[in-house]
């Protein structure tokens, strides 16, 4: 990694920021700073500690402590915190620092988060990521938007991710990443719904050797297996972004019936605790069953 490299931090340490980190080593700076809500949380705190550690990054227990003479910062928080985010870090900003924000928002939520970041002084820059961060970790591709892209572009080739620039407004980015989640996540729940009530009601082979049928370039207990884990891991994290999606939607004068359901099916799944198991169809499907 090039030593010009500006300090980084992140606001918001799961799944994302873990990933580009990995992805880094073992060439990346050793003075990588991060803050995750979750530290402040009695029940959390230990595990955040311990996530810190094992990254080998200064964990913080404030976004001021993070953010102490940075340059870049990408803030990975959940779509419903991607705006307080940036209002609680904003003060903290040194002038001139990139704000990469990479959550998953409505182009008029990244559009208010702007305005604070760029009203302290900081550049921000709307940044999309386009596919599940593993296995590509910091190579996974990102589409990027905002009158900073130049220069947050050339940043992240140093630090060797996979940027393409959409134009130079804040929103195009996202207005991607959300109409595109339309179909993803709602592919995912439209094969939750199906498959679930395929397997009560004792015709599941039936559906997928027909599903296979007409569309035999799709592996369905396969997709369909990997469709689950995601919802059954991830779901109240796609449930916020999916409420993201139908505000873009809506905002352009276009009804988001499909987006509000596949809310519902994100946000159920995600909540039944149930445990993922080994990547086999008939197996999710009954662990989700027992929970409904």
């Amino acid at each position: 990694m090039p030593a010009n490299t500006p300090r980084i931090a992140f606001i918001g340490f799961g799944e994302a920021a873990r990933a580009f980190l990995s992805g880094w080593a073992p060439e990346r700076p050793e003075d990588f700073a991060a803050f995750d809500i979750k530290t402040a949380s009695d029940a959390t705190r230990g595990a955040m500690l311990e996530a810190y550690a094992q990254a080998g990054i200064r964990g913080c227990d404030t976004p001021a402590d993070a953010l102490n003479g940075v340059g870049a910062v990408f803030s990975v928080v959940t779509a419903d915190q991607a705006l307080v985010a940036a209002q609680e870090a904003a003060p903290a900003l040194d002038r001139g620092t990139l704000w990469f924000d990479c959550n998953s928002c409505a182009p008029d939520t990244k559009r208010a988060a702007a305005k604070v970041i760029e009203s302290a002084g900081g550049r921000y820059v709307d940044v999309a990521v386009m596919a599940p961060v593993h296995p590509k970790r910091h190579h996974v591709p990102l589409t990027i938007s905002g009158p900073h892209a130049e220069a947050a572009g050339a940043v992240l080739k140093a630090l060797d991710m996979r940027p393409e620039i959409a134009g130079d407004d804040v929103g195009q980015a996202s207005t991607i990443k959300m109409l595109r989640s339309v179909m993803v996540k709602g592919m995912e729940a439209l094969m939750a719904e199906c498959f679930l009530a395929a397997r009560r009601a004792g015709v599941e082979d039936k559906v997928l050797a027909s599903l296979s049928g007409s569309f035999p370039e799709i592996d369905w207990p396969l997709r369909g297996a990997y469709n689950l884990e995601r919802m059954i891991v991830h779901g109240r994290r796609r449930a916020a972004e999916m409420r993201e999606v139908a505000l873009t939607v809506e905002a352009l004068g276009l009804p988001a019936n499909m987006v509000h359901a596949c809310v519902e099916w994100q946000e159920k799944i995600g909540q039944t605790g149930a445990d993922p198991g080994e990547d086999v169809l008939e197996t999710r499907l009954e662990a989700v069953l027992k929970t409904l």
